[in-house]
């Protein structure tokens, strides 16, 4: 928390959202490599984030995943060992954060893959949904002098969703919680950030029923 303070100019909106007990999935856009310390500054909560065992990382942002709890994960599937290991966090009332659109960095939302959905459901947790910006250009502005202006927006909780065993069900199941993750999301980010999710008529009832004003 004191680096993020120190590093960067922090607005944080809806704290009173985050419950007072886990265990919880926290679900994030991602913009940025150093985005979960600021989650994790907005939340003040430990979270162990899900992150890719495969993913190149430049040696400028190395130290961050020291910052933070992680599981590693394979990017390609959703390993037994990475949902033995997630399920057992939040047995263990634990805060789980996950990048329902993958590591691969955008500027704009991308849709869901099936992780953040399927753990929610199997650990039979809700989620509390985050949305980050400002982050984008990393540490660049700080080399030149520049502390970049974060802000971060906590959502309402939802959730756990019921996923069918059946494999056509299931995918269709996925799918739809997959899309309302990202809604919410989108509700708590600029409409300039929705890409995907661009005029989807759930982002401003989510909105509404967050409390936050248009951006």
């Amino acid at each position: 928390m004191f680096i993020c303070s120190l590093g960067a100019k922090i607005k944080v909106y809806g704290r009173h959202n985050v419950p007072k007990n886990g265990p919880f999935v926290v679900v994030v856009n991602h913009f940025s490599y150093i985005d979960p310390p600021f989650v994790i500054h907005a939340v003040q909560r430990p979270i162990s984030f899900l992150a890719a065992s495969d993913q190149v990382i430049t040696p400028l942002y190395l130290w961050a995943p020291f910052l933070y709890g992680f599981i590693p994960t394979d990017r390609t599937r959703l390993a037994p060992s990475t949902i033995k290991k997630s399920i057992h966090a939040l047995k263990s009332g634990d805060i789980l954060g996950i990048f329902p659109e993958g590591t691969s960095l955008s500027r704009v939302l991308r849709p869901a893959k099936n992780g953040a959905a399927f753990l929610s459901a199997a650990g039979n947790t809700p989620m509390l949904p985050v949305g980050i910006v400002g982050l984008e250009d990393g540490l660049d502005g700080l080399f030149r002098g520049i502390r970049p202006k974060v802000q971060i927006n906590i959502g309402k909780p939802f959730g756990p969703f019921s996923i069918s065993k059946a494999k056509e069900e299931k995918e269709r199941d996925l799918k739809r919680v997959g899309e309302e993750i990202m809604c919410r999301i989108g509700a708590l980010l600029p409409e300039e950030r929705h890409g995907h999710f661009m005029g989807d008529k759930r982002i401003n009832r989510f909105r509404k029923q967050n409390g936050f004003p248009d951006f």
